[in-house]
């Protein structure tokens, strides 16, 4: 049996409020990568050292972790909601950090570190790499830029400070 102060707001589930986030985020961008590069542009698959074959596994993979992030950070969200517990701020911001990690872990170390695939073949790959790069720094600092006014909002009102905006 949980009582009252069981949902009350603690950095813990404040956390949760950021890993749930986090998760969706790392799922959607998977499922962008996946849907648009992958099948859409026919751009590249997750592993394209091999076969077309061992190309269409990775790329299921791929598609199978990116739906385990996104129903693991709904879960989380459906907890947060149910007790009442979303930060709505924070959760969003945490999305795009999400969001952005993954593009940069992927044009960095699948691209670039283990040369698992590359954004594009038979191209130029300069633009090709600043225009991933770039889009996943952009979203990954605005998703910090989002946590840090969310947390600084937090902290006025526990103080009994006006809200920021």
């Amino acid at each position: 049996m949980t009582g009252p102060m069981d949902d009350a707001p603690t950095p813990a589930r404040n956390r949760r409020n950021v890993l749930s986030g986090v998760l969706f985020g790392i799922g959607v961008a998977a499922f962008i990568d996946e849907v648009v590069f992958h099948q859409l542009l026919h751009w590249h698959h997750f592993y394209d050292r091999s076969t077309t074959a061992a190309g269409l596994v990775s790329d299921g993979i791929l598609h199978a972790f990116g739906w385990f992030a996104t129903v693991a950070g709904l879960f989380l969200l459906a907890d947060l909601a149910r007790r009442r517990l979303v930060r709505w701020d924070r959760w969003t911001g945490a999305v795009l950090v999400g969001a952005g990690a993954f593009q940069l872990y992927d044009g960095i170390v699948h691209h670039k570190l283990l040369e698992l695939h590359q954004v594009r073949y038979g191209v130029d790959l300069l633009p090709y790499d600043l225009a991933w790069q770039g889009a996943g720094l952009a979203v990954l600092l605005g998703g910090i830029v989002v946590l840090v006014l969310s947390g600084r909002r937090a902290r006025a009102a526990r103080r009994g400070d006006r809200p920021l905006g």
